[in-house]
């Protein structure tokens, strides 16, 4: 039988920006003052924003600015920024452009002025246009990320060998489809999953330069265009759609929608055979798509991305072929099912690094004796337990509720508030249970006040379990959950998973 096509289109997600103003600053509201400033240096929960349109064309869109508390900036009649609830149907409305140089203005409805700092303080003063109402979009996604190109339906992928990036990667179930978006001065780098930049010259490189910052154009519903600033655009190109600088692209070949990197998982048995999709070998519903614990290795078939839906606290289990694992007759899994249907949620439960799926019916997913995935169990055991391993991801960036994971020349500690991640290089143990690596080769190790440093002789055992499609949590080696503290340290003190143990990876 052929493999059903990816027909599922991405969705863009939610469009979440920081505003950088002219003097570097990004816009942030003040939560116990109920003041909009510009004051910030780096892009927190408070200087993040929803892009809300209501009127959307060409080079322009009429849209209201939302806070992660829900509240909104509102310009008065004074010219003076708060933020809250809207009081009119206008109020709080701004007319966006986009520029070509990527920056945007934001003009008030109701006034007509423009929204400006003047590098601490925000207002809406002047009717005339000039530099001062410039501000840099900058999403505020994680900077793991995936380009899809909506024009020609496929993903950019990294070709280590050859040095390139292709947009042919109908699904992005490879690692080679990930990439790190860095911002630096205004600019931003493409960082491929080994670790090589993408240049002005069409090939990858080993160290970011001048020849690898590109300027961004943002446009809400997540769509970007990435440019050299010198009026070459980055868009496929030729017949095998290699991703390079042109003068010229068509229809719209220039965007992408970004999106956070996807996970995908292999799961494995008790008896270390991955469960993999077989055709052919289970009649179910007029497909032959049984799930069997059989294979050895890693193939396309045994991998799964991993979707979870936080208000249910149900898990999907998506195949590279674009349908979801289902329970249907008889307690039997198969892989033929469509994205709403409430045979495809599963609950999942954690033992130590191993995941346990309970099927919609009550019982536990288990392997019979001929490898069949079946929901037969009441009760959980070793059968029920799989080994879990993050398929596409060679390594973790970890942002918490204080900022990214890394480490910083004024300490000698982890730290938990960067602006910039540092790379933590996963090196697979046991199911479930990975050594830390620093960029440097060296290991992570931890004190006895549970703080940790990079530099590591011996590899020690952090413990991942999954607690949404791109959530985690990690159990460090001295037993505790792995936490964000306030001061900016990164702590393993925590016996209990709190908000500040989950990390976005």
């Amino acid at each position: 039988m052929d493999d059903m096509e990816w027909t599922q289109s991405p969705k863009p997600e939610e469009l979440r920006v920081g505003l950088i103003s002219w003097a570097g600053s990004y816009l942030t509201y003040e939560t116990y003052k109920n003041i909009v400033t510009a004051t910030a240096k780096g892009l927190g929960r408070r200087q993040t924003w929803e892009i809300l349109v209501s009127n959307e064309h060409d080079t322009q869109a009429v849209v209201r600015l939302r806070s992660l508390q829900g509240l909104y900036l509102l310009c008065e009649a004074d010219g003076s920024l708060c933020y809250g609830r809207p009081r009119t149907s206008h109020h709080g409305c701004f007319l966006l452009r986009f520029h070509r140089n990527g920056k945007w203005t934001l003009q008030c409805i109701i006034s007509g002025r423009y929204l400006e700092s003047d590098g601490e303080d925000v207002f809406c003063n002047s009717r005339v246009l000039s530099a001062y109402h410039m501000w840099t979009p900058r999403p505020a996604l994680h900077v793991h990320v995936i380009l899809y190109s909506p024009i020609n339906h496929c993903y950019a992928r990294a070709d280590p060998t050859t040095g390139r990036v292709w947009v042919d990667a109908p699904v992005p179930c490879l690692e080679e489809c990930g990439f790190l978006l860095h911002f630096q001065d205004g600019c931003y780098h493409l960082e491929t999953s080994t670790h090589f930049f993408l240049s002005h010259l069409d090939r990858l490189v080993p160290q970011p330069s001048s020849q690898t910052a590109f300027h961004m154009q943002v446009r809400p519903g997540g769509l970007v265009a990435l440019s050299d600033g010198e009026g070459g655009m980055l868009y496929p190109q030729g017949t095998r759609l290699l991703l390079g600088l042109g003068s010229n692209p068509h229809r719209g070949e220039e965007w992408f929608i970004l999106q956070r990197c996807p996970t995908w998982v292999s799961l494995r048995s008790k008896t270390r055979k991955f469960l993999s999709i077989i055709y052919g070998k289970c009649w179910v519903e007029h497909s032959y798509v049984g799930v069997y614990a059989v294979s050895e290795r890693i193939t396309p078939m045994s991998l799964f991305q991993f979707e979870y839906d936080n208000e249910s606290l149900t898990l999907q289990l998506r195949t590279a072929n674009g349908c979801y694992l289902a329970q249907r007759h008889h307690r039997t899994v198969v892989a033929n099912g469509h994205p709403m249907e409430s045979d495809t949620f599963f609950r999942m439960h954690w033992n130590c690094g191993r995941i346990i799926l309970q099927s919609p019916n009550g019982r536990f997913l288990g392997i019979i004796d001929n490898g069949l995935l079946m929901a037969n169990a009441t009760i959980p055991g070793p059968n029920e337990e799989f080994g879990i391993r993050l398929a596409n991801r060679p390594f973790l960036v970890l942002r918490g509720r204080y900022g990214y994971v890394g480490t910083s020349s004024e300490h000698d500690l982890m730290k938990c508030n960067m602006d910039q991640p540092d790379c933590i290089h996963l090196l697979p143990c046991h199911q479930g249970i990975y050594h830390f690596q620093a960029q440097g080769g060296s290991f992570w190790s931890i004190t006895s006040f549970g703080t940790f440093r990079p530099w590591g002789k011996f590899a020690l055992n952090f413990c991942i379990e999954l607690h949404g499609s791109n959530l985690l949590t990690v159990l460090a080696p001295n037993g505790f959950y792995m936490r964000s503290d306030r001061s900016g340290t990164l702590l393993a003190d925590s016996e209990e998973i709190t908000k500040e143990c989950i990390w976005e990876f």
